[in-house]
């Protein structure tokens, strides 16, 4: 499905991304992790189209998406769901949603999707004419992925969507990305709760100082010394 061949990014002078080289195959879960700053974010930017390569090849379902705009990889199936969220607190949670549905495919099942949102969250069928910016964290997230899913996409970045979430809502998130897996969509996830992420997805790939380290099935990696040291604590 997506393919990443060789890929340098840089951020003006400082090179973020050195050489990487990583696959996600349909209907996977894939974590990418590693310490802050090891350069998933800027991955994802990379595979978004809103950070350009400065080298390798972006290929997803055998495109080369080298010329492809941030808003045609959209179209294409490719949807982030960014670190912060960044939803528009003044809109509703309704109004927030909808937003997603831009692409033609999307806007043609709206009524559709949105139901099927509404269904994966509960709590926001409660909330919708609730203004987002007045929701609790774990909400205004499960907005955010909702939003995202109403784009129908194919293969779904989540950047960090536990972070800053109360414990509680946690566990809510996990099982919601599995469920939204289980639906059919790829997903690649950046998250900083490494044993959390490595019991949840099929592969990892590890990243350090911009370069990728290791990748393998994530059970394997669950139990390698080095990234029990690094990352587990133990």
């Amino acid at each position: 499905m997506l393919t990443l061949e060789g890929i340098d990014a840089f951020y003006g002078d400082l090179q973020a991304l050195h050489g990487v080289s990583l696959d996600v195959r349909e209907g996977e879960i894939v974590a990418l992790v590693g310490a802050n700053a090891a350069g998933k974010t800027t991955t994802l930017r990379v595979i978004s189209g809103t950070l350009p390569a400065g080298a390798g090849r972006v290929t997803f379902n055998g495109e080369n998406l080298s010329r492809v705009p941030a808003h045609e990889r959209v179209g294409r199936g490719i949807v982030q769901v960014p670190e912060g969220r960044r939803l528009f607190p003044f809109m509703t949670v309704r109004e927030n949603l909808l937003l997603g549905a831009h692409p033609p495919a999307a806007r043609a099942e709206q009524a559709q999707s949105l139901d099927r949102v509404l269904d994966l969250f509960p709590i926001l069928s409660e909330r919708t004419t609730q203004l987002a910016g007045s929701l609790s964290g774990g909400e205004q997230q499960m907005c955010a992925i909702g939003r995202a899913l109403m784009t129908k996409p194919r293969l779904l970045m989540l950047d960090e969507p536990t972070l800053g979430i109360a414990p509680v809502l946690v566990q809510k998130i996990f099982e919601t990305v599995a469920a939204i897996n289980r639906a059919g969509v790829t997903i690649l996830l950046v998250e900083q709760n490494v044993r959390r992420a490595l019991a949840l997805a099929h592969r990892a790939c590890v990243l350090e100082n911009g370069r990728l380290v290791l990748a393998g099935a994530a059970r394997d990696l669950a139990v390698d010394d080095r990234l029990k040291k690094a990352y587990l604590g133990l």
